[in-house]
């Protein structure tokens, strides 16, 4: 393995001792190269970062103590299709972004094959659909707009912010506050898992096609459960949330999300995708590099701090990484049943603020983490304890997700 510096290489050429000895010695590198591959020594070169004025500080990996091996046995298995499609793997530890690894793949398509669109030599330039990683963007949109006091508390009825919607305030509704919407717990019937997200019996899906006013397509559904006993993903939810900034600053989450969270954080305003012409998807599928989805990830492990400035509170990051429990209840701190198109049960995993919890464990060392996480494989994730954040971009459309078990196969014990 080698470590390249950005595009710089070394040439280094024979000193003219003779045919003899460059055969000798050419004949010695084999049976070393032999020897590094059987004992699984990588052969990938990992790329340091690059500084760019982004804002980020850019490091080794040996300077923060991860084993470089194992990132480039990672980055190799990821080349080599071993993992499906990683697009990115980016890795943050103790201030400096130490690696930062793009790979071919396709772009996403909704009505490609597999949902791939044309390949792309993915890079540090390159926005990245995110899906449902974005809902912890809308949940730091929330938090925020508490912060500039635009919205009182996670307490309130979310009727309070909806005046359009009064008459869909019946049968115990009014019961839903806006800290139900963040973890999934409205109790409004929505089936998002059940079927394809090519389909248009999906729920989601169906607000594009089905849908003259998508917030009255959402709020019309029956209530199944009283609000906050029982866990239903609904990127619905997440767009009422999206309804209630409106009404709530005056301003589209977009434009929101442009003002309040990125501008401060150095980040282009963000591109989002729109149901119609009022209402937007605040679900997630905004367009992000990996490096402006770090930045956010690195805020978050900054305890809502970006260069020095508070950008969402250190109070709303302790929610966003601390399992929701609901009232008297644990549940959503348990085994979760696999979730389409074939995620595979890999252990315990709660829910917060619209950010998915995990106890990780590694070599018997508990290595709490909590992320944003998104179809296909796009994952924000925070380790609080290791000052670390791991970015992941992907296509896995129509496949198990990887980034978990590359995560916890190479990255994690890297950290040792």
């Amino acid at each position: 393995m080698a470590i390249k510096d950005g595009n710089k290489s070394q040439e280094v050429r024979p000193n003219g001792k003779g045919l003899r000895s460059i055969i000798l010695m050419a004949a010695l590198l084999s049976l070393l190269v032999v020897g590094c591959s059987s004992n699984g020594a990588s052969q990938y070169n990992l790329t340091m970062p690059e500084s760019v004025d982004d804002g980020l500080t850019v490091g080794t990996l040996d300077e923060v103590n991860i084993d470089a091996f194992l990132i480039a046995e990672a980055a190799e298995g990821i080349e080599g299709g071993r993992y499906g499609e990683v697009h990115s793997l980016l890795i943050y530890k103790d201030g400096k972004l130490v690696a930062e690894e793009y790979f071919s793949g396709h772009d996403y398509q909704w009505d490609g094959p597999n949902f791939h669109g044309a390949v792309i030599n993915w890079d540090r330039d390159a926005k990245h659909i995110i899906h449902s990683a974005g809902k912890s963007v809308t949940s730091a949109c929330i938090g925020i707009a508490i912060d500039e006091g635009f919205i009182e508390s996670v307490d309130q009825s979310i009727f309070d912010y909806l005046p359009d919607h009064q008459h869909l305030n019946v049968a115990g509704k009014d019961q839903i506050t806006i800290e139900h919407l963040l973890t999934m717990s409205s109790g409004l019937e929505w089936d998002e898992w059940g079927t394809s997200y090519a389909s248009e019996e999906n729920d989601v899906v169906a607000l594009w096609v089905d849908c003259d006013d998508p917030i009255a397509c959402i709020l019309e559904k029956p209530l199944v459960s009283e609000p906050g006993t029982s866990f239903t993903y609904s990127g619905g939810n997440m767009i009422v949330l999206g309804e209630i900034i409106k009404n709530a600053t005056g301003m589209d989450i977009e434009a929101f999300s442009a003002d309040y969270l990125f501008k401060p954080m150095g980040i282009e305003p963000v591109e989002w995708s729109w149901i119609n012409d009022d209402v937007l998807y605040a679900g997630g599928d905004q367009k992000m590099t990996s490096r402006e989805m770090l930045k956010f990830g690195v805020t978050y492990l900054n305890q809502g701090v970006w260069d020095g400035q508070q950008i969402v509170s250190s109070q709303w990051v302790e929610h966003s990484a601390t399992p929701y429990a609901g009232p008297g209840n644990s549940w959503f701190n348990s085994f979760l049943r696999p979730i389409p198109p074939g995620n595979s049960v890999w252990g315990q995993r709660g829910y917060s603020y619209s950010w998915w919890t995990h106890q990780f464990t590694e070599s018997g060392e508990e290595m709490p983490g909590y992320w944003a996480g998104g179809w296909g494989g796009q994952y924000i994730i925070v380790f609080p304890e290791q000052n670390a954040v791991v970015v992941f971009t992907g296509g896995n459309y129509t496949s198990a997700p990887t980034g978990f078990k590359i995560l916890t196969s190479y990255i994690l014990p890297a950290f040792q």
